[in-house]
């Protein structure tokens, strides 16, 4: 007989340690992203159009573009880099 209550006890134990951890990793889930991610979508998608447009523009226009011709091939450097920040973002996405 004594060894049955052990035994629930045990299980009633584990049982509530597992349901804080739950309730302990929903907070800190709560806690990270506390508005959700629905943001992300609205954010990487004209950030990469916003890249290759870049990168179109300059390599149809660029010498007539007066600031687009001062940064010379820079220019490359912010097309690539705005899609790759436009990838960056996207791992963000839920």
């Amino acid at each position: 007989m004594p060894e049955s209550r052990v035994r629930k006890s045990a299980e009633k134990k584990k049982l509530a340690k597992s349901r804080h951890e739950a309730a302990e990793q929903k907070r800190e889930t709560a806690r990270l992203a506390p508005g959700g991610r629905n943001w992300v979508p609205w954010v990487f998608v004209p950030v990469g159009l916003l890249g290759v447009i870049w990168m179109v523009v300059w390599n149809l226009a660029g010498r007539s573009v007066p600031f687009m011709q001062a940064l010379g091939n820079w220019n490359l450097a912010i097309g690539i880099g705005l899609i790759i920040a436009s990838f960056s973002l996207m791992t963000l996405w839920k």
